[in-house]
């Protein structure tokens, strides 16, 4: 389906210990995670919490497992007040010679200010608004941090997320258009936008060419129609099971179209498996196996 060695497949540690709600997989380690993942058939790993942050530590405990670090998380305040502009901008530059060290090209980004999603509050109904002052700051920001990301051989990837000022297809609509292609890029998280009310087809259709990083996480929509009726936060929807992975049969999101059109349109890059859920109910090595093998079964890779 994709041209050779172009696209490969990595796996998110958050379905072994998860970063917005640790209590779920609480004393899983490190090893543990990336051996699995070695294991279940991956090719890399987005960074982690638990994961070492002496560059060379990790670097050595990927490589023995023959992975690569396929992307990391950094969360800016661009829009916050009181010097959090220039201290997001800090805090990347500090990042970078880890990043580089460890050979990661993409960084994922996401503006929390004012964000709900590991707040106990109803993540739908909170989520910020930036006014246009806010909005612009964080344009400004991204596109400063997009050409230093540049600098250094990097990019970065904005990952629209449940709770943020990010949320729904009109916010990415509007962020892509503010924003300059080859400075900022997108990373297409199928569920999330699906939660914010999207279409990840329609998303993909209009942004082709600015999709730097695509996340398969699957939905299982009673969990969401819980979410909206029952005014849930995210952490109460992680607990309830939304999300899960590719091949899922409780799954809702179709996957085949959506990587027929990536192929379609050229695509190269991660496709990053995701699923935000709680090992004691679903084993990670057993679900991401599945995803893995479900993925390999739609594309060939």
């Amino acid at each position: 389906m994709f041209a050779a060695d172009t696209v490969r497949v990595a796996a998110v540690p958050n379905a072994w210990v998860n970063d917005d709600l640790p209590e779920l997989g609480s004393g899983t380690s490190f090893e543990q995670i990336v051996s699995e993942m070695a294991l279940a058939g991956y090719a890399g790993t987005e960074l982690g919490s638990t994961y070492p942050t002496d560059a060379g530590t990790l670097k050595a405990a990927l490589d023995i497992r023959g992975l690569s670090a396929s992307g990391g998380w950094v969360s800016t305040w661009f829009a916050s007040k009181g010097g959090a502009y220039e201290q997001t901008l800090q805090t990347f530059r500090d990042q970078i010679p880890f990043f580089t060290e460890i050979g990661l090209q993409d960084v994922y980004v996401a503006e929390v200010t004012g964000a709900v999603h590991q707040q106990p509050v109803p993540a739908l109904a909170n989520r910020p608004v930036f006014d246009d002052e806010q909005w612009d700051a964080m344009v400004r920001g991204l596109g400063e941090m997009g050409r230093l990301a540049a600098d250094h051989g990097l990019r970065i990837n904005y990952h629209h997320h449940t709770g943020t000022g990010v949320q729904s297809s009109e916010d990415i609509d509007r962020l892509m258009a503010d924003t300059a292609a080859g400075e900022v890029w997108l990373l297409l998280d199928t569920a999330h936008l699906i939660v914010g009310g999207g279409d990840p087809m329609a998303v993909l259709t209009a942004h082709e060419g600015r999709i730097g990083h695509v996340h398969l996480k699957n939905l299982r929509q009673p969990v969401l129609e819980q979410m909206h009726r029952d005014s849930l936060s995210f952490w109460d929807a992680l607990r309830a099971g939304i999300f899960t992975v590719p091949g899922d049969p409780e799954g809702s999101v179709d996957f085949a179209p959506l990587l027929r059109k990536l192929a379609d349109d050229g695509w190269a890059g991660w496709l990053v498996v995701e699923a935000e859920q709680d090992p004691a109910k679903a084993h990670p090595l057993e679900a991401f196996r599945t995803a893995r093998q479900h993925i390999a079964e739609l594309t060939g890779l």
